[in-house]
């Protein structure tokens, strides 16, 4: 804008470009209302969801340490409807998983691991339910399936302890050197100041006496 021009025409200017440029800056301050907004409804609505899941999640622990499990089972469900994307779904699953193994329903058990492995978010609580999933399978003698569960594990913090599964599902198997194989592939992973070394080391000679007999 011409600072030496008279009044009127800095006027006609200012009108001209408000003519220019006016749509665009209104349309610019109705979007930037809109993303504040929505992102604020945004942060609310999971702020939400989290406390909701948390209290549900809360109400599943309670209802199990009442002996209440067709309640538990009733509430876990619900989060696995409608905040399968929180972790307190993924901690009932596990909570429910615990309780159908202590009442010796294993194919419910199964069923929650599963649905972990298949939903949770994070990968070690993915790694922790096929663990978990892989025993179960071990303790009911299915032992290819228990092998297979074990061996899609492809997380290197958890490989000494799905190493040391394989192993005992072959030992199950009579399959001695592959168990000791894989005992000595779980201890070779281990920190010297692991207390799970002294129980590996333990295996490991258990089968180094049957070999000498």
């Amino acid at each position: 804008m011409d600072i030496y021009a008279s009044d009127d025409e800095k006027g006609e200017e200012i009108k001209q470009w408000w003519r220019d440029n006016g749509r665009a800056i209104i349309v610019g301050s109705v979007l930037g209302f809109v993303l504040i907004f929505s992102g604020r409804y945004w942060l609310d609505y999971q702020k939400g969801q989290s406390e909701n899941a948390s209290l549900a999640y809360q109400n599943v622990v309670i209802a199990l340490a009442d002996e209440q499990v067709e309640n538990a089972s009733n509430t876990t469900q619900t989060l696995f409807d409608n905040y399968a994307k929180t972790p307190y779904a993924v901690f009932a699953g596990f909570e429910m998983a615990k309780q159908s193994v202590k009442d010796g329903d294993n194919n419910s058990a199964k069923t929650y691991l599963q649905w972990v492995m298949a939903n949770a978010k994070l990968s070690v609580h993915q790694e922790i339910a096929r663990l978990r999933l892989a025993r179960i399978l071990l303790a009911e003698a299915d032992f290819e399936q228990a092998l297979i569960v074990a061996k899609q594990s492809t997380s290197s913090a958890f490989s000494s302890l799905f190493a040391e599964l394989k192993g005992d599902i072959l030992f199950a198997q009579a399959k001695d050197a592959e168990a000791l194989v894989a005992y000595k592939e779980a201890i070779a992973s281990l920190e010297q100041s692991d207390s799970r070394q002294l129980l590996l080391q333990v295996k490991i000679n258990d089968m180094a006496m049957s070999d000498d007999s």
